[in-house]
């Protein structure tokens, strides 16, 4: 099975910026960031897949960025101008759908996620 360790999260101040990173043992075709907050749903934020095409959602997209550095097995999440609404648990997740959308129910394998908290 996919092992997944993200990190990098922590507390910001808004209009900041954090990295996240998630570590993985084996690539996916499709590999995605979601959040949640207490009380609310998992979030999808955007995927990559295989080939390097990202998709996002339409409230994320300008603001975060999904990278990734293949030789070091690492997916990364860029989130910029962070808002005190964007606080949450952040998960990365790998899945194996062709249309490597941002539905959580595609994906198999998930993180222990890591905590952002922008005051």
């Amino acid at each position: 099975d996919v092992q997944l360790v993200e990190s990098g999260g922590g507390s910001v101040q808004a209009g900041g910026s954090l990295r996240l990173a998630c570590a993985y043992t084996y690539r996916r075709y499709c590999m995605g960031w979601f959040r949640q907050a207490p009380g609310k749903e998992r979030e999808g934020l955007g995927t990559i897949n295989r080939d390097g095409y990202t998709r996002y959602a339409a409230s994320m997209k300008g603001r975060f960025t999904i990278s990734e550095d293949n030789a070091k097995n690492t997916l990364y999440l860029q989130m910029d101008s962070l808002k005190p609404e964007d606080s949450a648990m952040y998960y990365c997740a790998a899945g194996g759908t062709l249309s490597c959308s941002g539905v959580p129910g595609d994906f198999g394998s998930w993180g222990q996620g890591t905590q952002v908290t922008v005051s």
